[in-house]
């Protein structure tokens, strides 16, 4: 936890990820912690190098003794950047922290690479309701509103489900500082961030949840059609949408933050090399790259890029599956070069003598008996020069 200082305001700041890698900022929603991201962090964290901070009023930070403002959200986010030495960061935030993210895009462009606003609106209404929920909480603290917000923010078939997330979000909840929760209700109440959207011009991604009533699909669309050329995308879900469709979520979201842009295709390159040597070797890595030559530079490049840093790192397979996958497709094509490489591999991504012999058993069945027995034959002489006993149940 690195704790940044603004203008009295102690904010908690965590850092996940590789350093060196491209950062991440993410902004939690009115009522929750840097904590809410918990079904994204390592998915994220794999990517990025992923900043969370506990909004003002919120967690581990300080409360405010004032009713704050979308500006001050705005600029605790600068301040935090400018503590990391961070430049320019991709930002991802959710309903309050979605208009954190506007803001920023809007009065402070020149930090903010790519916006993700999620569950959020440029205006969330009312202020009578706002007002009704600031006084709620003053007079009778977070208990007075917990069920009311609950209800809110995942869908009724979802509260009933078995699973920790509607136990963990009461708990984070019922944590939160009743006077930290109505200053930061006072800014999302008189944030109007509508006149400038046109404004925005960085990469941007709106999503929206089919039954949030809080921030709804309609005032997604309406942010989406007013920023240029930003996308749309909508789950099937209510306010918390990373909570109740975490891989839906998880998928959009990545999805959108790794595609386009010169810095990222920099940043993709960086990543598969990094992705090339944990999974190959230094050793390998190191003679590949000996004996690049000019002719061979822009493919060496290709397979980093895209083989290494998009689609090794992509969240929907651990690397044992895709390394069990590689190796069947070479036993297809009779690629024995690469499969004796891949069996290096596979022991860097977790597999053994016994997993890599059911692969081969497996191939055997479905791309035939001579090309699985070439296999057996080239796994064995790999296990002999790795040292590694080739009968499973001496390893």
């Amino acid at each position: 936890m690195i704790n940044v200082e603004r203008g009295g305001q102690r904010l908690a700041v965590r850092v996940d990820g590789r350093e060196g890698a491209p950062v991440l900022v993410l902004s939690n929603s009115l009522g929750t912690t840097a904590g809410m991201w918990a079904p994204q962090i390592d998915a994220f964290a794999a990517r990025f190098r992923v900043v969370r901070y506990d909004a003002r009023g919120h967690g581990a930070s300080s409360v405010p003794a004032a009713p704050a403002t979308i500006a001050e959200l705005g600029e605790d986010v600068v301040a935090i950047l400018d503590a990391l030495g961070v430049a320019r960061c991709a930002f991802l935030g959710l309903s309050m922290g979605g208009q954190t993210g506007l803001w920023l895009a809007q009065h402070r462009p020149d930090r903010i690479e790519r916006l993700v606003v999620c569950n959020s609106a440029a205006l969330i209404p009312s202020e009578a309701s706002w007002n009704d929920r600031i006084a709620k909480v003053t007079a009778g603290g977070m208990a007075a509103i917990v069920d009311g917000v609950l209800a809110r923010w995942l869908t009724a078939d979802a509260l009933a489900a078995p699973g920790p997330a509607p136990v963990e979000l009461r708990r984070i909840l019922s944590g939160i500082d009743p006077t930290g929760y109505a200053s930061c209700c006072a800014a999302v109440r008189d944030a109007d961030l509508r006149a400038g959207l046109g404004s925005i011009r960085c990469p941007t991604l709106i999503l929206s949840g089919t039954h949030d009533v809080a921030t709804t699909p309609a005032m997604g669309r309406a942010m989406a059609d007013a920023i240029p050329g930003a996308r749309y995308v909508e789950l099937d879900a209510a306010h918390l949408s990373n909570w109740e469709r975490p891989d839906a979520f998880t998928k959009a979201t990545l999805g959108f933050l790794v595609a386009g842009g010169t810095h990222v295709e920099r940043d993709r390159h960086e990543l598969g090399m990094s992705v090339r040597r944990r999974v190959l070797g230094d050793e390998w890595v190191d003679r590949a790259t000996a004996r690049k030559t000019r002719f061979s530079a822009a493919f060496q490049d290709l397979i980093t890029r895209y083989a290494w840093g998009e689609i090794w790192t992509r969240p929907g397979l651990e690397p044992a599956t895709r390394s069990c996958m590689v190796l069947s497709m070479m036993i297809a094509l009779g690629r024995w070069e690469e499969f004796r490489l891949h069996v290096r591999a596979a022991f860097n991504n977790g597999l053994g003598p016994a997993e890599i012999e059911e692969v081969i058993l497996q191939s055997a069945i479905y791309c035939g008996v001579p090309a699985a027995n070439t296999a057996i034959h080239h796994a064995e002489a790999v296990f002999a020069e790795m040292g590694r006993p080739s009968d499973p149940a001496a390893g």
